[in-house]
């Protein structure tokens, strides 16, 4: 069965030229890893590049037995290839259960040194700026500042750099991102509760931390933004933090936002960059679209829809969520190849959101390459947008 790319692209248009809808963006590790430093070099590498990066640079140090320590535990518990955030979660989960003794063979003092040198040179990795005001970053903040809406636009991130903070204070978009005050901004989740703010303040929530949270050192587990220079308790993905503490940091309430957008009826999501690979937000998606069938997912994916097995699966199962790949799609619960034409459609979609392709002989079909799932094409997609818009 096969099913049309330019149909599913015109959806999207749809719910991204509306001005009355709800609409949020979802965007994953694969944004930033889109937008080339230089010489074909990704700006900020995806989570395996950074997994990769920060093991180079630690094991140098005097956390090469630490962090084989560390792997070789979530290799015991059936994790064979873990990342960096399963390796930080395990180093923060067994800090906390360490007590003046020692876990697993590791000590307070060598998990705290070990935590504090992964975050570090997390920091480094990704504190990088956007190169110029051309980026798919910019594309898209200047989409969301080009129309005049019932309802905020919404953007999650699992991303902890500031690219988009960049990218919406470069176009001078207002946001709102859960801090207020002006010398040491702090999270204030009764603010973020009583939203009042107007339409035309975007809201953007950072599921995993970013690298300009830190919180205080004592029990009061309060949060705050502050330089990245600056020292102190990072704040990158605090899934590990026991549920009191949680309930004070900016994880759990980020996490609300998401489960309260998805359960908002007839609101759209659009899904970039990320490839399904977080149990825990994968269960928060599902569980608020099997409660409100009339809000829809797009997960606009890079590559062939045989590199995303856990995406695929979750479509199969949940109808408002649709998988769109470059080779096909699954929408309707159906995992279907695009359409094979006899002539070229004269589609009216921005120029590059579907690129169709014949072989050299001359009865063979026309094929279609769905492009969104790349941000740099998805960014033009939007820019095009605005462009008609302004």
């Amino acid at each position: 069965m096969s099913n049309d790319p330019e149909k599913q692209a015109n959806q999207l248009l749809q719910c991204l030229t509306q001005d009355k809808m709800r609409i949020g963006f979802l965007f994953g590790a694969g944004c930033p890893y889109s937008v080339n430093a230089g010489s074909n070099t990704p700006l900020i590498p995806d989570i395996k590049g950074l997994t990769e990066t920060v093991a180079k640079k630690v094991c140098c140090k005097d956390y090469k037995e630490p962090w084989r320590n560390i792997c070789l535990q979530l290799n015991e518990d059936g994790n064979s290839n873990p990342n960096i955030e399963d390796i930080l979660s395990r180093v923060r989960g067994l800090k906390d259960l360490v007590g003046t003794g020692d876990v697993r063979g590791l000590s307070k003092t060598t998990l705290e040194k070990l935590e504090t040198g992964i975050c570090e040179e997390i920091i480094k990795c990704v504190s990088k700026d956007l190169p110029d005001k051309t980026t798919p970053y910019h594309n898209f903040a200047s989409w969301v500042g080009s129309i005049d809406r019932t309802y905020s636009v919404e953007i999650f991130t699992t991303n902890y750099d500031l690219l988009i903070e960049q990218a919406l204070e470069d176009f001078r978009v207002p946001f709102f991102d859960g801090f207020v005050g002006a010398r040491q901004p702090f999270f204030d989740s009764h603010a973020i509760e009583f939203d009042n703010l107007p339409p035309r303040w975007a809201r953007l929530w950072k599921i995993h931390g970013s690298i300009n949270w830190r919180s205080s050192i004592d029990d009061s587990f309060k949060v705050f933004r502050t330089d990245i220079e600056k020292g102190g308790n990072v704040v990158i993905h605090p899934s590990h933090l026991k549920y009191e503490q949680s309930r004070k940091m900016p994880y759990l309430a980020m996490m609300d936002q998401l489960r309260k957008f998805l359960s908002t009826p007839s609101s759209a999501m659009i899904v970039v960059g990320y490839s399904f690979g977080d149990q825990h937000l994968n269960d928060v998606i599902v569980q608020s679209l099997q409660g409100t069938p009339s809000t829809a997912v797009f997960a606009l994916m890079y590559g062939p829809l045989k590199n995303y097995t856990s995406a695929v699966s979750l479509a199969k199962e949940r109808g408002n969520l649709s998988i769109l790949a470059e080779d096909g799609t699954v929408t309707g619960t159906r995992k279907q190849i695009w359409r094979e034409l006899d002539e070229q459609p004269d589609s009216l979609l921005p120029s590059g959101a579907i690129e169709w392709t014949k072989g050299a002989k001359e009865d063979d079909p026309w094929k279609a390459s769905f492009k969104l799932g790349d941000f740099n094409f998805f960014g033009a997609f939007l820019q095009d947008i605005a462009g008609k818009k302004a």
